[in-house]
């Protein structure tokens, strides 16, 4: 039997990794790695079948056939062949790579291209995902064909919300196949690598970590505010009593940011440093031994929680839940988990009420895909206090799945409302049309027309 892993991300590279370690993947047979880059300018950013601070977790494989080399020019993303040729390049794929008909296909991002295309190209294998961090607690955000969803046979993912299961693929019946967070959290170690500068800050200092995540280039906030954010976490690292606070830019930032960062720090008297080094956020704050980590949403957080044990804080969640949209924005759950995870007494500190939660945001983002969740949507709603609902429901979304708390429609909007497929207005018109027609024929037979 031959595995094969279609992975894009160095998170999706260590899982991967973590499941082999962990035995999910013990099949006596071989297994090979298919690396793509998806980055939108694929020259700007190095791939996982390059990255040098990766390789020990490539050696988890027998061997590595690049999707990248196969389609170049194209870019993955865009590989999106028509139906009548994917039988063709089947046979063209299978003979390139060596692949016997007993195969299970483990992929990254099922919804989009290139892994969407390999699902289709071999309709005979078994399919398992491989979670891509907090998205993988979001379901799916398209339909996929049945002739895929039913070979789904498991969701393999980083343990990193423990006691929370995944949404993606449930309403297919996959199996979860969590990761233990040992095993993860050694994988993950492997992408580090030796770093002077981290090294040279791992000396002792009580260090507070803040991460920043450039939300204003996703037209999130204004970078007015971007700013402000940033400078309240200094303030919220400061709870924790460090002597100097390490600051982690968003390679994309502007000095500006940063250097607004470093004046609140510096007003507050506290040392700040500035890492900007290829180490990602969940080992710098291992390595430096963080008294705590504090960020906007960003999924590292609860990660540093489940593998280090860390104290994390987030700033702005509330103001982003706000403002994603459309609603079935697939930042959505994460940005719900991180918010859950870092209240102060939150009501979602135990796992089965957090499940619950994303369970209810989940099928009010995918109330077809979803359909399932209803009755623990309406669980939840219903006994939810309204500043609660507030918090991770829009208002409009409750009134249009007619879910408990939404607010009262007022007339012009239960006219409007959708009954049977037709609006209330409409419906009306039909009726009284019938009745005219009922009427008329009658009026004929009296007079014997």
């Amino acid at each position: 039997m031959t595995v094969l892993f279609a992975l894009h991300s160095a998170y999706g590279l260590a899982t991967a990794a973590a499941a082999i370690d962990d035995g999910l993947f013990e099949t006596g047979g071989e297994r090979v790695l298919v690396p793509f880059n998806s980055a939108r300018v694929p020259e700007t950013m190095v791939g996982i079948d390059d990255h040098p601070q990766l390789g020990t977790l490539r050696a988890r494989f027998d061997r590595i056939e690049s999707l990248d080399a196969l389609l170049q020019p194209r870019h993955p993303s865009s590989w999106e062949p028509e139906a009548e040729e994917l039988p063709v390049l089947q046979r063209l794929l299978a003979r390139a790579w060596n692949l016997d008909d007993d195969l299970e296909l483990c992929v990254q991002s099922p919804q989009v291209a290139p892994a969407l295309t390999l699902l289709s190209l071999f309709p005979n294998a078994r399919l398992t995902i491989i979670g891509d961090g907090l998205m993988t607690y979001s379901p799916i955000r398209i339909e996929l064909p049945r002739s895929i969803t039913q070979r789904i046979g498991r969701v393999v993912y980083a343990d990193v919300v423990p006691g929370v299961e995944p949404l993606v693929f449930r309403e297919a019946g996959a199996q979860r196949a969590p990761v233990a967070a040992e095993r993860f959290a050694a994988a993950l170690a492997e992408t580090g690598g030796a770093d002077a500068d981290l090294d040279a800050l791992a000396d002792g200092t009580p260090t507070a970590l803040v991460l920043g995540q450039y939300l204003a280039a996703l037209g999130l906030v204004e970078p007015d505010e971007e700013t402000g954010m940033q400078q309240e976490m200094v303030d919220r690292a400061l709870a924790w009593n460090p002597a100097r606070i390490v600051f982690k830019p968003h390679p994309s930032a502007p000095p500006a940011l940063t250097d607004a960062v470093r004046s609140r720090a510096e007003s507050r008297g506290v040392a700040f440093v500035i890492y900007r080094g290829p180490v990602p956020a969940e080992l710098v704050a291992q390595r430096l031994d963080a008294v705590g980590v504090v960020a906007g949403f960003s999924t590292a957080l609860p990660t540093i929680r489940a593998l280090y044990g860390r104290p994390i804080a987030a700033v702005g969640t509330r103001r982003m839940l706000r403002r994603l949209t459309p609603f079935e924005n697939s930042n959505r759950v994460p940005a719900t988990i991180v918010d859950a995870l870092t209240r102060t007494d939150s009501p979602y500190a135990e796992p089965a009420q957090l499940q619950l939660l994303i369970d209810a945001v989940g099928y009010a983002m995918q109330p077809k895909i979803a359909a399932p969740l209803r009755t623990r949507a309406e669980e939840l709603l219903r006994r939810m206090p309204a500043a609660e609902r507030d918090r991770y429901f829009a208002p409009a979304r409750l009134a249009r799945l007619r879910l408990p708390g939404a607010p009262p429609e007022n007339l012009p909007r239960r006219l409007l409302r959708s009954a049977g497929g037709v609006g209330r207005v409409e419906e009306l018109r039909l009726t009284l049309h019938g009745a005219r027609r009922r009427a008329q024929r009658a009026w004929n037979a009296v007079r014997g027309l």
